[in-house]
């Protein structure tokens, strides 16, 4: 179990409050403190925060213009983030939040979600993207280092029982069902769809993956905040609902993928 990381979504008026699962593998919007006209005090508050979460790291929004050059908005936040770091020992890195809060706002409006609760709930769910993105791109680094591990074992003879050859599997987390028996699986994604959480996975261990390699396991995350657990979906309808939203996202985000390609 690693530390957890914490992120802020930082405002004039509000912040948001996000953190991670204790392994590191998804995002879940938290709490949302209300500024006072002391930024000295509130800088000393989100340090108790992430104190109290157990938080290893800190990951702060930085809004940029749209073409990603820097506004008043952008320095008022880094002078911020200075103060930060001087109430706090834990490490404070930043991540561009451009769209994160428009994009929480459009889940929120399809979610049906009250004038009232969106206050409430944006800033969350905003530094909930921020997080996300931010765990998204440490994935594609620990994925480019298991590649490049793959590579050089390549050139080991087999059976080799070297130090990089008998290094441990990257991106797995092992879940343990109602019999007690732990299963090893890939955490492949973590979607809201209407007030829930849910997170997908596929089995890492070999014998089960030769069955069926692309049955998905799709787990509710419920439970207060820093006591989250993973629950069995048991109505079979939402269950399907999750699964094609779930599938809809990837298709979407692979469009994009394609699109970007083609304009590179």
């Amino acid at each position: 179990m690693e530390k957890r990381i914490v992120a802020f979504d930082i405002g004039d008026k509000r912040i948001g409050v996000a953190a991670s699962d204790p392994n590191n593998t998804f995002a879940l919007p938290g709490t949302t403190y209300y500024r006072t006209k002391d930024a000295e005090r509130d800088a000393a508050a989100l340090a108790a925060i992430a104190a109290e979460k157990g938080a290893g790291l800190i990951v702060c929004g930085v809004p940029y213009n749209f073409d990603g050059s820097e506004s008043p908005q952008t320095r008022k936040t880094r002078r911020f983030l200075e103060l930060l770091r001087a109430k706090t020992d834990i490490p404070v890195v930043e991540e561009d939040e451009r769209f994160t809060t428009v994009e929480a706002e459009r889940v929120l409006a399809e979610g049906g979600a009250r004038r009232g609760q969106k206050k409430r709930s944006v800033d969350s769910i905003a530094a909930s993207y921020i997080l996300e993105g931010y765990l998204g791109r440490l994935q594609q680094i620990k994925k480019g280092e298991q590649a490049a591990m793959s590579e050089e074992k390549k050139l080991h003879e087999e059976g080799c029982d070297c130090d990089e050859c008998a290094g441990e599997e990257v991106n797995v987390v092992e879940l343990v069902d109602d019999a007690g028996k732990v299963h090893k699986c890939y955490h492949i994604g973590t979607i809201q769809y209407k007030d829930g959480w849910y997170a997908f996975f596929q089995t890492a261990d070999e014998e089960e993956g030769d069955e069926d390699e692309d049955e998905v396991t799709i787990l509710q995350i419920v439970g207060d905040e820093g006591e989250e657990e993973l629950v069995p979906v048991e109505d079979d309808a939402l269950l399907d609902e999750v699964f094609e939203e779930f599938c809809r996202m990837m298709d979407e985000e692979e469009d994009e993928e394609e699109g970007e390609d083609e304009e590179g």
